[in-house]
């Protein structure tokens, strides 16, 4: 077979998807794993930029997703550097081939939902309805009260995960953070994502979400891997994102 048969061959195979996905050569594969449970998911307290530990589940989580992987190799790991995530992260990097350095990035910081944090949603819904009604209507750029919007989240952490592909081309790379960065993923492999979808982003704590980003391109590879927890009895799903509990 010629190389033009090839070509030919290759392009319509994209036709009907009008889509090429990423060099691998070029592109990086994440590996973007959320934080194990804290003592305030525990509590059901919005966290955001708050500095929480991990709960004793959220140990054991880690342990799990720990030996998982045990072994596999990653060209780099990286951590919010919340101590949430990174309890997570060194947990997991020591039993990774060769126990790579867990280097902290505070773009992968959670969503910053300023006035709300260490309240529970009880407490939100008698001091702020307003922000509540407001989240229902316009999810996307409704700012939590002297927080950030999932806009402002999508920037943020856009461009540290962009930092980092244009550091890492054709590597594979390990990334613990929180529920909102995990859909900023999703959503810059997807090309975005419509805004009613983002409450529909169920992210367990330490699951893992794989994408392929490019300069200009990306693929979902897959989302929200839980399976080292089935012998486990938590894995919380609400987070500060999507107006619930993180």
């Amino acid at each position: 077979m010629t190389s033009s048969t090839r070509s030919r061959i290759s392009k319509s195979r994209l036709a009907p998807f009008g889509f090429t996905p990423p060099d691998r050569r070029s592109a990086t594969e994440f590996w973007v794993v959320r934080h194990g449970e804290s003592t305030w998911n525990t509590e059901g307290r919005y966290q955001g930029q708050a500095d929480v530990p991990l709960s004793h589940v959220g140990v054991l989580q880690a342990a799990s997703l720990a030996e998982r992987l045990t072994g596999q190799h990653f060209d780099a790991v990286y951590t919010s550097d919340l101590l949430r995530a990174s309890q997570t992260a060194e947990t997991v990097a020591e039993r990774l081939e060769g126990a790579p350095t867990v280097r902290p990035d505070p773009g992968l910081r959670e969503i910053d939902v300023g006035e709300l944090s260490g309240l529970v949603i009880a407490d939100i819904r008698e001091r702020h309805p307003d922000y509540l009604e407001a989240l229902k209507t316009d999810p996307w750029t409704t700012r939590r009260p002297g927080g950030e919007s999932m806009k402002d989240l999508y920037t943020r952490s856009g461009a540290a995960l962009d930092a980092l592909r244009a550091r890492h081309p054709g590597q594979r790379v390990l990334v613990f953070t929180h529920g909102g960065v995990v859909r900023v993923a999703v959503g810059l492999a997807l090309g975005g994502v419509p805004a009613n979808a983002w409450a529909r982003l169920s992210v367990t704590n330490t699951s893992i979400t794989r994408v392929l980003l490019g300069e200009n391109s990306g693929t979902l590879l897959g989302f929200n891997d839980d399976a080292h927890l089935e012998d486990l009895i938590e894995a919380t799903e609400a987070d500060d994102v999507l107006g619930q509990t993180q």
